[in-house]
């Protein structure tokens, strides 16, 4: 297929994923205009993760994060839905655990991890809140949640020229960079529908999580959303 609809049919979205494996890191760089390193530095940052946690990267595309996230020495398990995405991982980053499976449906126990990361994958999951609670049931209790998602740059001069940026420059940026470049006509659309910091902040106090808040990276073009499971919290159905 040469681009997924906005229904976000899973098979869809990871056979789209899976035509951009190769080139994905290198094509987000030049989109980003070389942001996405300093959002993946914030990012673990804000996961502060620790030698002797175990941390779970969702959405962990070809492992660039998980590795960034392993540097503390922590013991990171990278999960994406898509096989080619998770093939190349294994192949640049052996040292990482990779695991196929969907964000609704982690294979996981209650209650393991320490910390919980998604970075730009939440907005493609065809069912958010089943996808909160999920990683609410297999963190520990006091256990911490990081999402880094595009967002809704909050002046209007700013989002109406990030706007056209999505519409105009991106696609031609994509047409050089990318095998597929269908995959980020899709990528514009699901960031202009997708629910700005405060409507994610909201889904995310409501799948259980306390102490939710959100700063805004490059403007407000990035947010980086962050929660807690309670440290006495009681299991969630």
């Amino acid at each position: 297929m040469s681009q997924a609809d906005m229904s976000k049919r899973p098979e869809e979205v990871a056979g789209m994923f899976d035509g951009v494996a190769k080139g994905y890191d290198r094509t987000n760089n030049a989109l980003s205009g070389g942001n996405a390193v300093l959002w993946r530095v914030a990012t673990v940052k804000a996961v502060d993760p620790k030698p002797s946690e175990r941390v779970l990267d969702i959405a962990a595309g070809t492992g660039t994060s998980s590795a960034a996230l392993a540097k503390s020495g922590a013991a990171v398990t990278a999960l994406d839905f898509s096989a080619g995405m998770v093939a190349v991982g294994r192949e640049r980053h052996p040292e990482i655990e990779f695991v196929e499976a969907d964000a609704t449906e982690l294979p996981f126990e209650d209650e393991i991890f320490d910390a919980v990361t998604i970075s730009f994958g939440l907005r493609n999951i065809v069912d958010v809140p089943k996808a909160l609670s999920e990683m609410y049931r297999v963190l520990k209790p006091g256990g911490r949640l990081v999402i880094c998602e595009f967002s809704t740059p909050p002046a209007p001069i700013v989002r109406a020229g990030y706007w056209a940026y999505l519409d105009v420059v991106m696609p031609l940026v994509a047409k050089v960079t990318s095998t597929n470049t269908g995959a980020y006509d899709y990528l514009g659309e699901s960031i202009k529908a997708w629910p700005d910091q405060l409507e994610l902040s909201v889904l995310i106090r409501s799948a259980g999580f306390t102490r939710v808040a959100y700063r805004n990276l490059t403007a407000g073009v990035v947010a980086l959303h962050r929660g807690r499971k309670p440290a006495a919290s009681l299991r969630r159905s």
